[in-house]
């Protein structure tokens, strides 16, 4: 059984990015002008930053560095994370989704766009979203096994009431003492050129 350049490198960084605490989620090699770029994206629970990207990609530069993987040719080397519309493949792709809004097309051809409430190994329980906003949203059981392909969307609107429930109040009782603080000193300021003029 012959082996991929893919599977070389995945073997390469699957340890190095468990022992980073990271889950490798994809590895390309494409041609990029004369060069070939290595695109690597890892992700964790709870996200990953930008150090902890910097620190991976300095180990995974030493790796190919020191293996022949990549063989003698230069190649460009890229480490990321899967973004914010990113594919749902595994169960813990749809618990780290959890809260979001995702674009689903089951196997029976159908299409669905629901919120992520909870995740398990076996499917999500998920929050259908009306179409075209009409009618009441409802919650449902999606087994992996529905899903043909589903995609993390992105909301430019959303308000997230957890977020506003904690947020603290606004009170502009200040803007209006500064304003009225105001007033009177150009009340004062103006009795005191009238008292110079004298």
């Amino acid at each position: 059984m012959s082996t991929t350049q893919i599977d070389r490198l995945r073997a390469l960084l699957e340890p190095l990015a468990a022992g980073a605490g990271l889950d490798l989620e994809e590895v390309k090699v494409t041609q990029a002008g004369s060069r070939r770029q290595v695109q690597v994206d890892v992700d964790a629970d709870g996200g990953v930053d930008l150090d902890t990207i910097a620190e991976f990609s300095r180990l995974v530069g030493e790796a190919l560095d020191e293996s022949d993987v990549m063989g003698s040719g230069a190649y460009v080397l890229e480490v990321g994370s899967p973004g914010a519309e990113r594919t749902l493949t595994e169960p813990r792709h749809w618990r780290r989704a959890e809260g979001r809004l995702v674009k689903a097309q089951l196997a029976d051809g159908t299409e669905i766009v629901a919120r992520v409430l909870s995740a398990d190994e076996d499917g999500a329980l998920v929050e259908v979203q009306p179409v075209k906003g009409r009618g009441k949203a409802k919650e449902r059981r999606l087994e992996y096994t529905e899903v043909a392909k589903a995609r993390v969307q992105v909301e430019f609107n959303r308000k997230d009431e957890k977020l506003l429930d904690e947020a603290p109040d606004f009170d502009d009782t200040e803007d209006d003492d500064t304003e009225d603080a105001g007033d009177g000193a150009e009340d004062g300021s103006g009795s005191e050129d009238a008292s110079d003029e004298d």
